[in-house]
């Protein structure tokens, strides 16, 4: 028990690093809580200017979701294949909340696309790659960032289970889907203006709030 409690503070703290506020502020003594959506991740740092910075964010944040995972898996070496399979899928599950509900932010964070894309390149790489056909597909048609993750988010379990076939128990495969959907959860507001008809597509300006 102890060790899958190390393993979720861990990944928390791996996850609550919010780089896109971290690289706005250090670079360009900028809040980027106070530019576009308000929003930490990559995707609101290049629409708040910062092309090279958002690029970053997107690896640095992706980055710390395949390590929660690598960390996770080195700590249980030794252990039986079970165990290293609920750590590996606990650490994704903590550090994509990390990433979202930051304690050093008033748990105000990112949306987890980026860290979710990481944790998954380390848990399951075929999937995660799908998963980013999907995402690009769906940019390419639509123009919509939200869209292509929200849709990339609802795939990516299915095809982590289609491409490990009998690898999770019941109790991970709960887990793969929380740490899929929670993403989708958090668009919440871009599904309303999606459904609405009001989202702004990429590369669309944006006022400060919206």
């Amino acid at each position: 028990m102890s060790l899958y409690l190390i393993v979720a503070a861990v990944s928390y703290l791996l996850g609550s690093i919010p780089f896109g506020f971290l690289l706005v502020w250090l670079v360009r003594k900028e809040d980027i809580r106070t530019k576009g959506s308000g929003n930490i991740g990559a995707t609101n740092v290049v629409r708040s200017g910062a092309k090279k910075l958002g690029l970053l964010t997107f690896v640095l944040d992706g980055g710390k979701g395949y390590a929660a995972v690598m960390v996770a898996e080195l700590l249980a070496r030794g252990k039986d294949p079970t165990t290293i399979r609920h750590l590996a899928v606990l650490a994704a599950l903590l550090v994509i909340l990390g990433h979202m509900f930051p304690a050093w932010l008033q748990f105000k964070g990112g949306k987890g696309v980026a860290t979710a894309f990481g944790a998954f390149l380390a848990l399951c790489p075929l999937a995660a790659l799908a998963a980013l056909g999907v995402w690009l597909a769906v940019l390419a048609l639509t123009r919509y960032v939200s869209l292509a993750s929200i849709l990339a988010a609802v795939v990516l379990p299915f095809f982590t289970l289609w491409l490990s076939p009998g690898r999770y128990g019941w109790a991970a495969t709960v887990a793969v889907f929380v740490c899929c959907w929670s993403v989708i959860v958090k668009h919440h507001a871009n599904i309303v203006r999606l459904i609405q008809g009001t989202e702004h597509g990429f590369g669309a300006s944006r006022k400060a709030g919206a």
